[in-house]
C-alpha cells in the first residue's frame, strides 16, 4: 500500500481518527489581536480565544500559514512518505491553499492539493473519506480525484453566534449592526459548492433561526437518508446538545457529531455560533 502523508490546516474540526492518526499533519494558522500574534492551538488555546473573544474589545483577525513552514514540512514527508495529499480551507476563503502550493514549490515537491470548498467538519469528512480508500488500495491520484469530486455534495449552514465579532472583524457595517442589533437578526451563512461564503437567511429570533436550519437538514433528508451529520457549535456545548435532540427528529437515521468549530471560525463568527454540515450521496 502507498505510504501517504496527509496534511491539512487547523480550520479542520479534529476528529479522534485525524487528531490521532500518525499519518495527518496539521499546519496552524494565525491568530491576531492587535498587535499580538498566536499559532492556532499551540501558542493558545480555543478557550483562551473565546476569553479574549469575550473580553477585548480589539479587532481579532487570522491568516494563513507562511509559505516557508509548509516547505519545511514538505521537505521532510517528502523523505518518510511515498505521496503527499494536502486538503485544505476553501480557497475563497483564506490564502492558506495558496501558502500550501508555494510552499511544495520551494521544497521542490509533488502533493495532490485539494481544495475542500469548505472548512472545519466539511475539512474532516474528507481527510476520513481519503483514508478509508487508502485503506482499500487506492493511489494517491485517484484519491486526491475522488475528493475533489466529492465535494461538490457537501452542504452547509452556519447560523452566527455574534454579530459584534462579524463587526470587529469589518465584515459588518456600522450601520449593518446597529440594525441587526436593533432587530435582533440572525444572519445563517453558506458556503457554495464553488468555496465562497453566500449571505442567506436574515431571522428575527433565535428560535425561527433554529428552526430554519432543522427545515434545511429536513428537505435534504428527505430527498436522501444522510450518513452523518456535524452539529458544529462555538463554545456553546449545552445549546447544540439541546438542539441535537430536535435534529434526531428530522434526521432519525443519520449519525450526528457534535463539536466545537474551529478557533478559525470562532474568531469571525462568535461565541453562540450554531453550525449544520454534511454530505449528500
Amino acid at each position: 500500500m502507498t505510504k501517504i502523508a496527509w496534511v491539512t490546516d487547523s480550520s479542520v474540526f479534529p476528529s479522534e481518527r485525524v487528531k490521532n492518526h500518525p499519518d495527518v499533519h496539521i499546519v496552524p494558522l494565525a491568530i491576531h489581536f492587535d498587535n499580538e500574534t498566536y499559532l492556532d492551538e499551540v501558542t493558545i488555546t480555543k478557550s483562551e480565544v473565546y476569553s479574549r473573544l469575550a473580553s477585548d474589545k480589539e479587532k481579532a483577525k487570522t491568516s494563513q500559514p507562511p509559505a516557508g513552514e509548509f516547505a519545511k514540512l514538505y521537505e521532510a514527508l517528502n523523505e518518510k512518505y511515498d505521496a503527499i495529499i494536502s486538503v485544505h480551507l476553501a480557497n475563497e476563503l483564506s490564502g492558506t491553499i495558496a501558502s500550501s502550493r508555494s510552499g511544495a514549490e520551494i521544497a521542490e515537491v509533488d502533493i495532490h492539493l485539494v481544495d475542500s470548498h469548505s472548512l472545519s467538519a466539511g475539512i474532516t469528512e474528507l481527510l476520513e473519506h481519503g483514508l478509508d480508500l487508502q485503506e482499500q488500495g487506492h493511489s494517491a491520484e485517484e484519491i486526491a480525484d475522488a475528493l475533489r469530486t466529492r465535494v461538490k455534495d457537501f452542504e452547509n449552514y452556519i447560523l452566527i453566534g455574534s454579530l459584534d465579532q462579524l463587526y470587529r472583524g469589518g465584515r459588518l457595517s456600522s450601520a449593518q449592526f446597529y440594525l441587526g442589533s436593533l432587530l435582533k437578526i440572525k444572519p445563517i451563512i453558506h458556503i457554495a459548492p464553488n468555496g465562497k461564503l453566500n449571505e442567506g437567511e436574515k431571522v428575527r429570533s433565535m428560535k425561527k433561526a433554529k428552526q430554519s436550519l432543522l427545515d434545511k437538514v429536513g428537505a435534504a433528508y428527505a430527498k436522501q437518508p444522510i450518513k452523518r451529520i456535524y452539529l458544529m457549535h462555538g463554545n456553546s456545548e449545552a445549546e447544540a446538545r439541546e438542539f441535537e435532540a430536535s435534529l434526531k427528529e428530522v434526521a432519525p437515521t443519520s449519525e450526528i457529531i457534535v463539536g466545537d468549530i474551529s478557533t478559525v471560525l470562532a474568531v469571525h463568527a462568535g461565541q453562540g455560533t450554531l453550525a449544520t454540515l454534511w454530505y449528500n450521496n
